[in-house]
């Protein structure tokens, strides 16, 4: 794109962000791709990683808008940019051309949850176990699989990660792209050798807190 028209498109993009300050936070970002490129970014601290004129990543909520055509909402786990958020897109039109609106919000923000589950039914061998969510210690993603365990057993489900996590009662909580926790069962936050923090739960499972997730569990624990 020319000069010109990228300063047309800012111009139009700020008019965006002042009409949307009303309802998003002041850490959000917000973007606008069209033509396989981002045309416009007011990026936060939180989001660097969106740039201008940066391609539009396959997996992103940019691309899904583009290609349906329709409101997209994406809770990403990191997989795409190394930091989880959620974003929310919306499709517009510029000069006659196809556009796509992103809101991108902040780490800490988390989207409502739905209605809560009150069990999860897991698979053991050829038999499906409905077990109350409450005795849910943890939940792993292992293998493009999802496993949960309570009672010192383990259980498969078919439900992935980011769907459980609108879903779980708010004393679950994300440490990892391949952990949830039950903070009912947390028995100590400590570093190992490395100085990546780590909780120990009360049934001895050792399991590591990523760099992306740890604000936000500091957060909830205070500490």
């Amino acid at each position: 794109m020319t000069v010109r028209v990228l300063k047309e498109e800012a111009s139009r993009g700020d008019q965006y962000k002042i009409l949307l300050e009303d309802w998003i936070p002041k850490d959000a970002s917000i973007v606008i791709g069209m033509q396989g490129t981002y045309i416009y970014c007011s990026a936060s601290i939180a989001h660097v990683h969106h740039k201008l004129e940066d391609e539009i990543h396959p997996k992103s909520v940019a691309w899904q808008v583009l290609k349906k055509r329709e409101k997209t909402e994406i809770l990403s786990d990191g997989t795409i940019f190394g930091t989880p958020y959620y974003a929310m897109g919306y499709p517009i039109r510029i000069e006659q051309q196809e556009a796509a609106l992103v809101i991108v919000f902040p780490p800490s923000y988390v989207p409502k949850r739905q209605e809560q589950y009150r069990f999860l039914t897991g698979k053991q061998d050829d038999c499906w176990i409905p077990v109350p969510i409450e005795q849910v210690t943890h939940i792993e993603s292992l293998q493009k699989r999802t496993w949960f365990y309570a009672n010192n057993e383990q259980f498969k489900t078919n439900v992935t990660l980011k769907e459980l996590q609108l879903k779980l009662p708010d004393y679950f909580i994300r440490i990892h792209r391949s952990y949830i926790i039950n903070i009912y069962f947390l028995q100590r936050i400590s570093k190992d050798l490395t100085s990546n923090f780590v909780v120990e739960l009360k049934n001895g499972a050792l399991l590591p807190v990523s760099q992306s997730y740890i604000n936000q569990l500091r957060k909830v624990l205070e500490f």
